[in-house]
């Protein structure tokens, strides 16, 4: 062969590799910009549920007194969704859950309200969206996942090191497990029954 198409071959083999790298680094901006979009999907999702949690405080107060400071803690963590990265959501999750513990304490105390029309129905909405951003957190764990894995396998990790990608969080909302296992940090721990030897 001659020295022409060597030259050829190597220019070839060079075109294909930027281009394989330009594929990758597509892909990794496509997963960091779904992992993005994903998290306004919770952010969003996470308003709908305070302002449904400020509905809740509205309605109990004709029952009892709520403090100004959990009205303002609710506006404070609306005001915080706004850019807030994971870290900032698992708070703001772990923060609104008590409050709804605290207005369902409310709730247990007073019967009426406990069986009005209006908690009922603003309580199942809170379910609603409170299932709503779970499955918003699992499409996002997952997207990170997939981006985290490419940023740590091999030829990936070169384009996203040229791009300076670093690796995203992932949402524990650690709260969330708690509940499925069937207590939260407000509530005691289930009962469980008791066992013994016959």
């Amino acid at each position: 062969m001659s020295l022409l198409t060597y030259l050829i071959l190597a220019v070839l083999a060079a075109i294909s590799i930027a281009a394989y790298m330009v594929g990758l680094y597509n892909r990794l901006q496509s997963l960091r910009n779904g992992a993005e979009a994903t998290l306004s999907q919770i952010r969003v999702a996470m308003k709908k549920r305070l302002d449904m949690v400020e509905g809740l405080v509205a309605s109990t107060e004709a029952y009892a007194h709520f403090e100004m400071e959990v009205l303002e803690r609710i506006t404070d963590l609306r005001a915080g969704l706004g850019e807030a990265r994971p870290k900032d959501l698992d708070r703001i999750q772990g923060e609104s859950q008590g409050l709804i513990g605290k207005i369902s304490a409310v709730a247990e105390s007073y019967p009426d309200l406990k069986t009005s029309e209006a908690m009922a129905l603003t309580m199942n909405a809170i379910r609603d969206v409170e299932d709503e951003i779970a499955r918003y957190r699992y499409t996002y764990n997952n997207i990170v996942q997939e981006y985290n894995t490419m940023l740590d396998t091999f030829p990936s990790s070169i384009a996203a090191s040229r791009a300076g990608m670093r690796e995203e969080e992932y949402l524990s909302f650690e709260v969330d497990e708690l509940a499925s296992q069937g207590y939260l940090p407000w509530q005691e721990e289930p009962r469980r029954p008791e066992a013994g030897w016959r």
